[in-house]
């Protein structure tokens, strides 16, 4: 399979492009950019910086990649936006490169879906099958784990962890910490439970999902202090892997408080 760039747009020729790469009407690629094997950049999509793309990902009119951090810090340094394969970037969806007064890189893994008008800031780190609906906005040093969904313009603050298989609400504003499996909703956001819709859906079973229930029930109890709660449950779950996922999440504690249940009066 040949190359194809539409003649109304321009690619540097220092650009590397990879085999079956398709290039739309009116997009611009700059001279550091790398695109994958089959990637297809639609129509009117703007490409820069240290940016490199992987196989079959699909990019909209309108989306914006590799372009200079909107952070003050940064100075102009060498900077990058990696992706990995089979990403969809659907129309307005815009996402930054790392800073040279911080991370470097931004990354993202593989078979992401970012939907409409959505943004992910720099030094973004971003797993593998992320959902990011339409309007989201996610800060800077934002890290996402595997499979998680993000509700339709919601907001994810900076330096915030989001835990693997997590669900978060639509509009709802993240300012904590979401510990893997959690859902989460509300502004400001709380823990509502565990996102049971989501893990039945790919595939856990019954067992591993009561587990999660009964060391969730365990963990967020009203008796006793966080901290005892948590090492019971490490203690009396320590041979389940999906409950000491969540444990560890916790005890690896960086920015932000965990994002906990609402106060019972």
């Amino acid at each position: 399979m040949t190359v194809f760039i539409h003649p109304s747009s321009f690619v540097d020729p220092k650009a590397e492009l990879a085999e079956g790469v398709h290039i739309g009407p009116l997009c611009v690629v700059g001279p550091q950019v790398k695109l994958g094997k089959n990637v297809k950049l639609v129509s009117q999509v703007s490409i820069d910086g240290h940016t490199e793309i992987g196989a079959d990902c699909q990019l909209y009119p309108f989306v914006s990649l590799g372009h200079p951090p909107q952070d003050f810090k940064h100075k102009g340094g060498d900077v990058r936006l990696i992706i990995g394969e089979r990403n969809v970037f659907r129309e307005l969806v815009n996402i930054h490169p790392g800073t040279d007064a911080g991370v470097r890189d931004t990354v993202i893994g593989n078979d992401c879906y970012m939907m409409v008008g959505s943004h992910l800031a720099h030094e973004g780190q971003m797993g593998n099958n992320v959902v990011v609906s339409n309007g989201v906005q996610i800060g800077g040093s934002v890290s996402i784990g595997d499979h998680a969904i993000l509700g339709g313009l919601s907001a994810v603050h900076q330096y915030t962890r989001i835990g693997a298989h997590a669900f978060i609400g639509g509009m709802a504003t993240v300012t904590t910490d979401v510990i893997p499996y959690g859902s989460v909703v509300g502004n400001a956001a709380h823990l509502a439970g565990l996102n049971v819709i989501g893990l039945k859906r790919r595939g856990f079973d019954k067992k591993a999902i009561q587990e999660l229930r009964s060391a969730y029930r365990l963990l967020f109890a009203q008796e006793g202090t966080f901290a005892e709660r948590l090492d019971d449950t490490a203690r009396l779950y320590s041979e389940h892997e999906l409950v000491m996922e969540i444990v560890e999440f916790i005890r690896a504690k960086e920015k932000r408080n965990i994002c906990m249940p609402p106060t019972r009066s």
